[in-house]
């Protein structure tokens, strides 16, 4: 039975139903059924190959499906006027090589009814300085930049990026987050895929896990960590970390620079009475819920997973 939310109840700005994808034999989108809420920020993660870019191609329009159904504001997404209220990043998208920078963001801008001013656009995103400089000029950092202005550009009600901040250092992802958050706090929806799980867990309240072409997970970052139960059981030690490989309910051993042993286990309280009862010669013991890339790598692994929100009655 499937769990409802609160979003639930808000308008559904794009879906997915029962769709299918395949290229030649392969399939790389398999049953997929999805919401995108009115209002949501939502993180789409998994491993290459899992169906991800492939899905956002679907929702954007790019490409059709072979079944199922696609619906973008109520509409098909191959309909222009469907897409008018949508900004998209598209992983493989590139900048026109020889046009200035304002002169590109000037022609995206025109096909939409209420765009967002090219000069402070371009001040928002720190591109002001390079108004006048053809695009192909631009590092790869200020192009990713420039492509994630042009999806905002024309005010859409919902934003698809594909791997946004590829490329980006550290003071240019913050930039370009803080962006992102300012946009959600006017209303906006964010359908975001990402490698670094850190921007997901930074940008998106809700995440959904693709593995070969399926939803194997759905649920917020607090229930997709609590779906694997994982625990990291650290502490400092003398010993070598081989001695606690074989402890009860153990998922794997870490080791630090810092001298500090980290036991990845199943079952944190199990770990850490077997460490009392054993005698084993250990301090300042810490322990910690798995993190969003633990349970991302537990859930695409080997172990066996249930989907969140959908768990049988």
């Amino acid at each position: 039975m499937t769990t409802p939310t609160p979003s639930d109840h808000l308008p559904v700005l794009a879906s997915a139903s029962h769709v299918v994808k395949r290229f030649g034999g392969a399939t790389a989108v398999d049953g997929v059924s999805l919401n995108i809420h009115s209002g949501e920020a939502v993180g789409l993660l998994g491993p290459n190959g899992a169906g991800k870019s492939t899905l956002i191609g679907l929702l954007c329009g790019l490409r059709r499906a072979d079944a199922g159904e696609v619906r973008l504001f109520g509409r098909n997404p191959l309909d222009p006027s469907a897409r008018l209220r949508l900004g998209s990043t598209p992983q493989a998208t590139s900048v026109p090589q020889t046009l200035r920078v304002s002169e590109t963001v000037d022609f995206v801008a025109a096909h939409y009814p209420d765009p967002i001013p090219t000069a402070e656009l371009l001040s928002d995103f720190g591109l002001d300085g390079m108004a006048a400089k053809q695009c192909g000029g631009l590092s790869g950092g200020q192009q990713r930049r420039l492509l994630v202005a042009l999806a905002l550009v024309g005010r859409p009600e919902l934003v698809i990026l594909d791997e946004p901040t590829t490329g980006l250092d550290v003071e240019a992802r913050d930039t370009l987050w803080r962006l992102l958050r300012t946009y959600r706090n006017a209303g906006g929806t964010l359908l975001i895929t990402s490698h670094y799980l850190e921007e997901i867990q930074a940008l998106a309240g809700r995440v959904v896990v693709m593995d070969k072409g399926s939803v194997i997970a759905d649920g917020t970052v607090d229930e997709i960590r609590s779906h694997v139960t994982l625990t990291k059981v650290s502490f400092r030690t003398e010993l070598p970390a081989s001695s606690f490989g074989s402890l009860p309910h153990t998922v794997g051993v870490e080791t630090h620079d810092d001298g500090r042993v980290t036991i990845v286990t199943a079952d944190g309280d199990a770990t850490v009475r077997a460490l009392v009862l054993e005698d084993l010669a250990v301090r300042s013991l810490e322990v910690h819920a798995a993190s969003l890339e633990e349970a991302f790598k537990a859930l695409t692994g080997e172990h066996p997973v249930r989907t969140i929100g959908q768990e049988q009655s």
